[in-house]
Formats: C-alpha cells, structure tokens, sequence
C-alpha cells in the first residue's frame, strides 16, 4: 500500500476530521518534520492519542528520498535528484544570490545570501517544447502537493530558502489542483514563505473543467465550467502569487513552431487572458523569453514583441539558450543579439528587460536543461556569488 506524504494536506486533515482531531495539530506535525526527516511520526510530540495509529497506517513524514546532489563548479547552484515512492525521479534546483551586488535607484541594495528553489510539479511534462530537455522525456505523472513540499523539505538541509519559483520539470497549470495546495503549505506555518515570493510559470492554457480549491481549512468542491483560461482563475486562487508566462515568441507561427502545446492555447486568446489578469490584479506580469539563434533573436523579433506586450505591466526575462544534447536543433544567440533585443524593448517599448544569469550549465541544472540523468557527479568550487535577476539596475 502507497503511504501519503504528511504534507498532502486535505487528504490528513480528511483523516484527523473522521477521527474527530482538530486540524490545529497539522502545523505541529509539518514543523517537525521539516526539522527532522528522517524521523518517525510517532517520535512527534504532544499529539492526541487517536493521531498516532492514522499517521502510522497511512502516511509517511517523506514519501521521497534524495538520491543525490550536484553542486557547480562555482558553488552557485545545487541540483537536486528526488525519488519518489513509485520509482520516479524529479529534479529541483537551488540557486544562491547575493543582493549586494545589484542596485535599485541608483544605490546598492542591503540584505546577504540568499536562495532560490526551482521545484517540479510534474514527472515529464506535456507541452513538449522543442527546446526543454525535459520534454524529451513526456509525461508520465502528476505530483502530489505532498510531493511538491517534500522539494522544499530536502532542499532547506543545503540551504535557507527564500524564493520558490515553479519552473522545474513539468507545466504547473496542468497540476493546478496539486501546486495551489502545495503553495498553500508553503506560505503558512512553519514554512511562512511570502506569496511575493512564490511565482508560478506557465505556457497558457485552457480547460473544460475546473477543480477550485477552497482554503485548507475547508473542504475542496468540483466546478464544471465552459471552456476557460486557466490564468483567469490564478489571481482568484493565489491572489499574491507571482504569474510568469513562457511566452519564447511573438508570434502565433514561430510559437507553434517551438512549443507545438501552442496550437492548442492561441496566443490571441492568451493576449486576452494576460490583459484580464492584470485589470484584476494589478501586479506586474514576468514573461519568460527564450534566446534561439535566428528563430526569435532577430531586431523584427524584438520590435513585434515590444508592440505585443506595451499595452501590458511587464518584465521581460531574457533566457540564453542552454545545451540539451548533441541532437538539438537550436543554437545559442550571440551576446550581441541578446544586448540588441534588451535594448529595443528598453528604449523603443519602455519594457523593463532583464538577462537572466546562466547558473547550474556544468550539472544541467540550468533553465531548460532538467531531466533526469542519474550519471551526474556532485563537483565543488570556489564561490562567486550572483545577483539576483530582481536586484539587477534596469
């Protein structure tokens, strides 16, 4: 019989409102576990007796396992192998910044060292692009929220961390039910990590059904509806949680030709969705650009994205292109193409640009590159701290 994680939450508080345990006691459980993992459930403190022989019966403190951690030459970047209990592997990355190093208004930024986790939400992914390693690998499964916190759980023993960004294996929107579980976990006790420090990506979809998720202290309900975006109900579910798009083109043509999902989520209507977000929401929208030589690198390229995304409060990210093996058919852009196409967004559009820092290349842990690949050595360095792409003077 498969044992549930502790964190997949409706599924414990189900268990402990059947035995008649209130759900208070659900945050002391996470707490230990996150300080100690490889503990058993009955070490746990001060729980009701009743509590005992339903975490025992049906549910693990860590349904996976590290199998094993790459580390960069430059020590900036961890990879982090995950087994899960039927045999799958996932991976998540932890990148490290230093605040320092950048500046906002002209003055250095305060602050020290701090972390950033890129998790997976699925083994594989659907979308299949054309420059993702892990679309060679397909699909193969959903993870559960429990599944999804247990990435933080390991990678809080390499370092304290303070962002999560999902843009690891896998389209989180796919898993919707699962990641607003898991970022709701994430942002109460003991995690306690800020929505403002959370950002979800996704390529844009759109869906017959919907399951809404209610808070964690109700029970969640099954809605069908007509056909929808999903971005339409991210604000009304994670409100303060960021939206980033991997958008890679500006045009509908040159976007099915890189991400063949995109026959299927028309960037007309995406356009539309985008524009109804931020009327709602009010929150800057960060739109992720992948560098392919001569595909969408070109100053047409940057003058028709400028006059796709001006009407809209955006931050376009700029992505190099990262290896994916011998077989792939893209190159990476030159330097002087990426700075071209930063600098017509900047000064012809008005749109904060940036270039994002490759970091993780040595151990495929970079943008891109995540599949699994059990051959990984972990290697060691000396340490040059980055900035993070949010301290960067635009």
């Amino acid at each position: 019989m498969a044992f549930r994680s502790v964190f997949d939450a409706v599924a414990l508080r189900n268990e402990f409102e059947n035995a008649g345990i209130s759900s208070q006691f659900i945050p002391i459980i996470w707490k230990h576990v996150r300080q100690k993992p490889t503990s058993e459930l009955d070490e746990i403190p001060s729980l009701p007796a009743a509590a005992y022989p339903i975490l025992r019966s049906k549910f693990k403190a860590m349904t996976s396992s590290l199998t094993s951690a790459a580390k960069s030459k430059d020590g900036l970047t961890t990879k982090l192998l995950i087994r899960l209990q039927n045999g799958n592997l996932v991976e998540a990355v932890i990148m490290r910044y230093d605040p320092t190093l950048g500046k906002y208004d002209g003055k250095r930024r305060p602050g020290c060292q701090r972390s950033t986790l890129c998790i997976s939400s699925q083994v594989g992914c659907k979308m299949a692009c054309k420059f993702c390693a892990t679309g060679t690998m397909g699909f193969k499964n959903n993870l559960s929220p429990g599944e999804i916190v247990e990435q933080l759980v390991h990678a809080s023993r390499f370092s304290d961390i303070r962002n999560v960004v999902f843009m690891g294996m896998g389209e989180p929107l796919n898993n919707f039910t699962a990641v607003v579980e898991a970022i709701q976990i994430m942002m109460g006790s003991p995690f306690q990590l800020s929505p403002k420090r959370i950002t979800v990506s996704t390529v844009g979809l759109e869906l017959r059904r919907w399951l809404v998720v209610k808070p964690l202290v109700e029970k969640q309900t099954v809605v069908k509806v007509g056909i929808i975006h999903a971005i339409n109900k991210f604000h009304d579910t994670l409100p303060n949680v960021n939206l980033a798009v991997s958008l890679h083109a500006p045009d509908q043509d040159i976007r099915c030709q890189i991400m063949p999902s995109a026959r299927a989520f028309p960037l007309g209507r995406l356009m539309e969705a985008l524009h109804a977000y931020q009327e709602k929401s009010q929150r800057k929208i960060f739109i992720e650009y992948i560098m392919l030589d001569g595909i969408n690198d070109l100053e047409q390229h940057a003058h028709q994205l400028g006059k796709l995304l001006q009407t809209l409060e955006v931050v376009v990210n700029l992505i190099p292109f990262n290896p994916i093996g011998t077989s792939s058919c893209f190159r990476t852009s030159s330097e002087h193409n990426v700075k071209v196409f930063q600098k017509l967004l900047r000064g012809t559009y008005n749109i904060r640009t940036t270039i994002r820092q490759q970091m993780g290349e040595d151990i495929s842990g970079a943008c891109g590159q995540l599949v699994v690949n059990l051959s990984e050595q972990i290697s060691t360095g000396s340490v040059r701290l980055l900035a993070d792409i949010e301290d960067l003077h635009i």
